[in-house]
């Protein structure tokens, strides 16, 4: 996975987790929240992607 992530989607990784980090270091609660809500929308993206690429033809579901 990290050969295609790249060395900026890996920094994004290490931010994302850093800053999920500084919020949960003041509250607990809002950081779990701001945790589903970054994960929904990476599922949601995955979908996307996944949508895009079947419509072209590149694999994917069907």
């Amino acid at each position: 996975m990290l050969d295609k992530l790249g060395l900026p989607g890996l920094a994004g990784v290490v931010v994302l987790f850093a800053g999920i980090g500084l919020v949960a270091w003041q509250n607990l609660i809002l950081a779990a929240g701001l945790a589903l809500v970054v994960g929904g929308l990476g599922l949601v993206v995955y979908g996307l992607v996944t949508s895009l690429l079947s419509t072209f033809g590149l694999g994917g579901m069907p």
